[in-house]
This record gives structure tokens, C-alpha cells and sequence, in this order.
């Protein structure tokens, strides 16, 4: 049994601590994974001549190490070195950290200012490691916290790494497919709850809580040595369908309503997506035939998908449909991007969209998704958003599309 030492003073409480507190916890993936991403992050450090890497934002901690943090105002870091990886994490989260990450644990407590960026130093003296190249990821890095790790490391040059760590991510192991796979999979059954629940009178909010209980059972049946967090569902209905990321309101569904099933199972750490317009009632003739409209660029879209296929083409091509019938300017957004370790509050693999301004080439073990939306603006024939969105893994010989909810006006028309 461990006995602390009296104290009669915060100043004699420690700066940084080693909890290993309990036993560790069974991550997400192999231990083999997590040394094969730190493998291919130590040969970005030999490339680029590091010391050392000093990763801060949430994708990258969760990617090397499974650990995803708690912001809160505080900051946390992985601390890389060619033989082993450290998290400095807060005394808050206790020894949650250790035991639901791979690698050691280093924890910084609030007794003393910029006690994080002393762990952070700490962690690679005790490596015996004199810092004079060390990666950070300038995406996500602060200017306050760029300038208290200059400090911290007197003299050593600060690199970016964070394009590079993004490229990396941006190719799935078969570990990494197979969470996205029971992702799509927990998607579906949240968009078929949500699909039998709507109905005249029901709340926008009410339809996205029953759609995020359903995509939580699953997820902790499934994932039971999981962290449960993060899942959400944006149900959106008339007006408010006009934008992808329109969070449910209050607004109640009345018959002939232009509707939006967003949901979004996350699986530690891991993002994915089912997206669907549909309607309650008969649409009128204007709004039926923007939906088909839309429907046929999806379709189009997902047979273009495929390794060898450039990201700014897939684009171009899907646009000559819209230019057709006279919808260009009606786009809002690109049309798909990668998955992996993301949310609405971190991460994005920018590299990897579907977009004119990407040249990136689908490459197997890329994973995409396919999304038109449309949008037409209030007081117009046919107001609303129309957007269909389907997750696809890139293979060999083609493309596998993980998801199976049914699209267009044969699936999704709810009789009122």
C-alpha cells in the first residue's frame, strides 16, 4: 500500500505525479495497431530530423495512444520519442488516462503555473532527450501554447507535423475499417428508429433523442469495454433542413414538412454517418423533383468512387449534373470526405475531400463518404435541403458501401 506524506502547504504538493491507478483498460484496438501509427510516426520524425513529437490536438492524442480527452480549459499533449510515448494529462481526470491509453502516463496537477508544459519537458529529460527539433501540429496549436512550448524548449525549433500525421490517418487498417464498418452499421438502426418514430406533433428534439438512445445501446453492446460519449443525431425539418449542420430545435413536424435524419454513432473516437432526406407526406411536384434531382448526382457519385479516381474530378464531373439542370449554384458543400478520428468538435482529414480543390488520388483503405446536398431558400418552389449521404471503403478492385438505409422518394416518403 502507497502512503502519501503529510503536507501543510500547497506549495509542497507535487508538480506532476505518476497514477497508475487500477489496471489498464482493454483498448479499442490491438497493441500491434497503436505500434504500427507510431511506427509510421517515427518515420516522419526520421524524415524530418525530430527529437521528439509533442502532439496536442484531440485527433492526434486519440490516434496514437486511443486516449481522447476532456478539454475543459486544460491542455494535454502525447509526448513521442523513437522508443516509447508518454500522455501528460490533467490531475483532474485522475488515472482514467493511463489506464485508457497505450503508453506511459505523466500527470500535471493545477498547484503551480504552467506545470503542463513543464510535464511535457519532464517527459523527455526523463528520456534522457535534449530537445532541438520537435514536432507539433500547427493546425491545432495555439498561439499562447506555441509560445509556452518555445519557451519551455529554449532554443529548439519547433516543426509542423500535422499535415503529415493527417496523411497518415488518411489510409484505414483493417482494424480501423472494421470499427467503421459496425459504425455504419449502429447508423442504419438509429435512422430506423428514428424513421418509425416520426410523426404530426413530435418535437425536432425528440426524434434526435430516441435516434442517439438507440445508436448508444448499440454502441455499448457492441464496444462494451467503451467509453459511451459523443454520439448525437441532428433531426432537422423544414426550414431548418437548409444547412448540413443545423442542430434540432423545438420546432414541431407538420404534414408536408421536407425532413433531414442525421445521425452520428461515435465509437471511440470514430466518427461515421447516415444522412437522409425524407418527408412527411406527399411532397408537392417542384420538391419531388429536386430530391430525384439530387438522388440521381448521389448515385452518380457513388459509382465514381474508386481507387485511382482524383478527389477534384469526382467533383467536377458530379457538378456537370447540377449545371444540367440549372442547381450549380444551389451546392453548399463539398461532395464527401474521409472518416477516422473525427467530430463536429475536432479533427478533419482536409486532405482527403471531395472537393475542386483537392487533387488527392482514392487510394485502397481510403474511406470516403458521398454527400450532395442541395439547397433551396425560403419562399422558393421547393424550399428546403436534399442531401443523401453513404460511407464507402476503397479496395483493390472498387469500392464498398458499408451503408444500407435505402435513399430517395421510394424509401423515404412518411405517410401522414
Amino acid at each position: 500500500m502507497t502512503t502519501t506524506p503529510p503536507v501543510s502547504t500547497v506549495a509542497e504538493l507535487e508538480r506532476l505525479k505518476v497514477l497508475h491507478n487500477g489496471e489498464k483498460t482493454p483498448l479499442t484496438f490491438s497493441d500491434a495497431e497503436f505500434e504500427r501509427r507510431l511506427g509510421g510516426l517515427r518515420e516522419i520524425m526520421a524524415a524530418k530530423e525530430l527529437d521528439a513529437v509533442v502532439l496536442t490536438s484531440y485527433q492526434g492524442i486519440k490516434y496514437y495512444s486511443d486516449f481522447l480527452f476532456t478539454y475543459f480549459g486544460r491542455s494535454y499533449a502525447l509526448v513521442v520519442t523513437p522508443d516509447d510515448s508518454v500522455s501528460v494529462t490533467a490531475n483532474i481526470d485522475a488515472g482514467m488516462p493511463w489506464r485508457r491509453s497505450y503508453g506511459e502516463n505523466i500527470v500535471y496537477t493545477d498547484w503551480k503555473r504552467d506545470n503542463y508544459q513543464y510535464g511535457v519537458v519532464e517527459a523527455l529529460k526523463q528520456r534522457g532527450i535534449t530537445a532541438r527539433r520537435v514536432g507539433v501540429e500547427f493546425d491545432s496549436l495555439s498561439l499562447d501554447n506555441h509560445a509556452k512550448l518555445q519557451a519551455a524548449f529554449d532554443g529548439a525549433e519547433l516543426v509542423d507535423v500535422a499535415q503529415d500525421a493527417m496523411r497518415q490517418r488518411m489510409i484505414k487498417s483493417a482494424e480501423e475499417i472494421e470499427v467503421i464498418k459496425h459504425g455504419a452499421r449502429i447508423g442504419d438502426l438509429g435512422g430506423e428508429a428514428i424513421k418509425a418514430a416520426i410523426r404530426e406533433g413530435i418535437s425536432e428534439y425528440e426524434v434526435a433523442l430516441i435516434g442517439t438512445e438507440a445508436m448508444t445501446h448499440e454502441i455499448a453492446k457492441t464496444f462494451p469495454d467503451s467509453e459511451i460519449r459523443d454520439t448525437w443525431v441532428w433531426f432537422q425539418s423544414g426550414i431548418n433542413t437548409d444547412g448540413a449542420h443545423n442542430w434540432s430545435t423545438t420546432r414541431k413536424l407538420v404534414k408536408g414538412d421536407i425532413l433531414s435524419l442525421n445521425c452520428f454513432p461515435m465509437t471511440s473516437g470514430y466518427y461515421t454517418a447516415l444522412e437522409r432526406t425524407m418527408f412527411l407526406g406527399e411532397p408537392d411536384a417542384r420538391s419531388l423533383e429536386l430530391w430525384n434531382i439530387n438522388v440521381e448526382v448521389h448515385r452518380a457519385g457513388l459509382e465514381l468512387i474508386k481507387p485511382g479516381a482524383v478527389c477534384k474530378d469526382i467533383a467536377a464531373e458530379l457538378n456537370e449534373i447540377y449545371v444540367g439542370y440549372g442547381l450549380l449554384p444551389n451546392r453548399t458543400f463539398g461532395y464527401g470526405h474521409s472518416f477516422g478520428v473525427l467530430s463536429h468538435y475536432y479533427g478533419r482529414e482536409a486532405g482527403l475531400e471531395l472537393r475542386e480543390d483537392i487533387d488527392t488520388v482514392l487510394e485502397p483503405g481510403m474511406v470516403v463518404s458521398m454527400e450532395p446536398m442541395i439547397t433551396v431558400l425560403d419562399g422558393q418552389p421547393g424550399a428546403g435541403g436534399y442531401r443523401e449521404h453513404d460511407i464507402l471503403v476503397v479496395h483493390e478492385d472498387g469500392a464498398e458501401n458499408i451503408t444500407k438505409f435505402g435513399f430517395g422518394p421510394e424509401h423515404n416518403i412518411i405517410p401522414a
